[in-house]
């Protein structure tokens, strides 16, 4: 296994990338959505169930699998040989940015559970927590491309 990770490692890299920026533009989405169904979707002005749709077809169907790819990628990255210098400090910063995105993506499944039964938080919430992913891809990024 380990002879071919560096043979595939361009491809992973390439999937791994894609699939980021798959994710990233759900995590980017997917509250957005949420403003819009608790801000208009308790009034009328917007039909519920298209909120519900959206929400879940966005998490089932792009996100969940863009994370599982994205993961599965980047731990083979990390178990290519010489790719990843563990007494370094960025690794560390890197993962806890992913850990991180994680944390938020299964927030999001939550809070989507949530407003299914009608506890939705404010839309002022969720545009708060909006920003969150983009933190924690200013963190990943740095930590990669800088390698501090």
């Amino acid at each position: 296994m380990t002879d071919f990770l560096p043979l595939a490692y361009p491809w992973v890299k390439a999937l791994h990338v894609m699939a980021v920026i798959s994710w990233m533009a759900g995590l980017f989405y997917l509250p957005r959505l949420f403003v819009y169904h608790a801000e208009r979707g308790h009034t009328g002005q917007e039909p519920v169930q298209s909120f519900q749709i959206m929400e879940d077809k966005l998490l089932r169907m792009i996100m969940n699998p863009a994370m599982i790819v994205t993961w599965i990628a980047g731990l083979a990255l990390v178990l290519t040989p010489g790719i990843v210098d563990w007494t370094m400090i960025w690794p560390w910063t890197k993962a806890a940015g992913v850990l991180g995105m994680t944390w938020f993506h299964m927030w999001l499944a939550g809070q989507r559970k949530a407003l299914l039964r009608g506890q939705a938080l404010s839309g002022r919430r969720y545009r708060m927590m909006n920003e969150l992913p983009t933190l924690f891809m200013v963190v990943i990024v740095l930590s990669v491309i800088v390698k501090f």
